[in-house]
């Protein structure tokens, strides 16, 4: 019998250690580190497959999935017998839209290791892209009868009910969004007692703002039914939020730094509002405009708007990216050049709503009469609805402008991708959330010219003289933005 080959060393190590460290890089989010690791292994042991397939994890999480596709493929084609790489390749073939291959691998991470809750969780999304919702739930009932406390497959679930309308068990395991690793993350230790809806007519209670913008403007329409319970409201969130929530009737304190929260009996995320108030499709609190701009900024706007854009045209204000590290946001934002067809749909004038304008667009702008970047002024939210205000139109991608529009009761169109976030529904074009919103949805994941064509058509229909406040009615009944957080700073996450 031949001498066993001795493994190979890099400088000293086993390939298994180096890759060790790689590892440890790449959970750290030292990508680069981790990146470069790989590259050593790969230099000394061509196509070795632990190299290859962390190689491509990295890429995917440096934002290049495409490169963590083709990697992962290879690594397979070397150790196919791996789970754990295909269902990374099926989540990276969902996210660029390879459901075919995507659903192909879940599966087959499934039958390499049919007891991972993990790899069931991931199906499961592949089979709500694909509409079929059956087998997503049953994914997801699979993975929780094998982890009875697994919060990611909890919020999945949460969020299937809560898009077919079956609202209390929906609202039930959404409070399972508060165990995750970034719902954790978004509040400190707290020394007050969580509240569970009880009146507290002499005592404070505190409401934090404890997701995305956009969550956090949905759910602040419950504020003063809230301060009907309590003697004081306090609000925590960000600075940026301060002139819209600080308004809303019942707050009596607004805080944006932790340390600045006075005393108080009890806390409560927003997010927590709807479960506690019972919330049904037809009980939402859906009365608008529940958020007002300064009156001065309202003038000041009218002003500058009047001395800017062209007089007689309707004035349409658009929306195009969100913030890029939000998980979605490869599935929601565009690039405006994919909007330039809205340019000659009539006679418009179009305001850029866009913070921050991404480089790419400025040259895309010019092709938007009298389009400016305004991103410089629109220092919080209060100066975008004052704006907003002053607008007859906005039309945006699925983020937090959408809800701002929505909650001032401005006509707003939003392009919905596919699949849909939960608050949207399924099927239906406008949302009891927000009574002047219309939808226009991705039919396929990915494939944004249906629903833009579409978008076109209705507003060449508008611009030609119809009106263009009232959505069109959905087919029956109702139907995750976040921003880095500092630890002493209230932020939507």
């Amino acid at each position: 019998m031949p001498p066993a080959v001795p493994p190979p060393m890099i400088h000293g190590e086993t390939v298994e250690q180096v890759l060790g460290r790689a590892q440890a890089a790449a959970q750290a989010k030292r990508l680069n580190e981790a990146s470069g690791i790989c590259a050593d292994v790969l230099a000394a042991v061509p196509d070795q497959p632990a190299a290859l397939a962390l190689q491509g994890i990295v890429a995917a999480m440096a934002g290049d999935p495409e490169k963590g596709v083709a990697l992962l493929r290879r690594a397979i084609q070397f150790r196919p017998g791996n789970a754990t790489w295909h269902a990374h390749l099926s989540a990276l073939c969902r996210t660029t839209y390879r459901m075919d291959e995507a659903l192909a691998s879940g599966q087959e991470s499934i039958r390499l290791d049919s007891s991972n809750p993990e790899h069931l969780v991931n199906l499961s999304l592949i089979f709500v892209d694909m509409d079929d919702r059956e087998k997503a739930t049953a994914c997801l009932l699979r993975a929780l009868g094998l982890k009875h406390d697994h919060a990611d497959g909890h919020l999945a679930m949460a969020q299937n009910l809560l898009a077919v309308g079956d609202f209390d068990p929906g609202w039930m395991e959404y409070e399972w969004r508060n165990q995750t690793e970034a719902g954790k993350a978004t509040m400190p230790e707290m020394t007050s007692a969580a509240w569970n809806g009880m009146t507290i007519p002499t005592g404070k209670l505190l409401l934090v703002g404890d997701q995305g913008y956009g969550d956090t403007i949905q759910f602040a329409r419950y504020i003063p039914m809230v301060a009907e319970r309590c003697q004081e409201v306090i609000v925590g969130c960000s600075a940026e939020m301060e002139p819209l929530l600080a308004n809303i009737p019942g707050v009596t304190h607004y805080c944006h730094r932790w340390a600045d929260v006075p005393g108080h009996a009890a806390h409560c995320r927003l997010s927590s509002l709807p479960y506690l108030f019972r919330t049904q499709v037809d009980t939402i609190p859906g009365q608008t405009p529940y958020m007002k701009a300064n009156p001065e900024r309202i003038a000041h706007w009218r002003e500058r708007l009047a001395a800017t854009l062209p007089t007689g045209v309707r004035r349409i204000g658009l929306a195009w990216t969100g913030r890029p590290t939000h998980p979605n946001d490869r599935r929601r934002s565009l690039p405006l050049e994919q909007l330039v067809m809205l340019a000659d749909a009539g006679p418009a004038a179009f305001v850029s709503l866009q913070k921050p304008m991404p480089a790419r667009d400025r040259e895309t702008m010019r092709q938007f009469a009298g389009m400016t970047d305004l991103s410089d002024d629109l220092k919080d939210f209060g100066e975008t609805a004052a704006l907003i205000e002053n607008l007859d139109l906005v039309i945006t991608v699925d983020t937090s402008m959408g809800h701002l529009a929505g909650a001032l009761g401005k006509p707003t169109w939003i392009l919905i991708p596919k699949a849909a976030d939960w608050r949207w529904m399924l099927d239906r074009e406008d949302s009891p959330w927000y009574p002047s919103v219309r939808l226009f949805r991705q039919q396929k994941p990915g494939v944004w010219a249906e629903p833009m064509a579409r978008l076109h058509a209705a507003l060449r229909r508008e611009l030609s003289g119809a009106s263009i406040a009232e959505p069109m009615a959905g087919p029956g009944p109702f139907p995750h933005d976040q921003c880095d957080v500092e630890r002493d700073v209230l932020q939507p996450t």
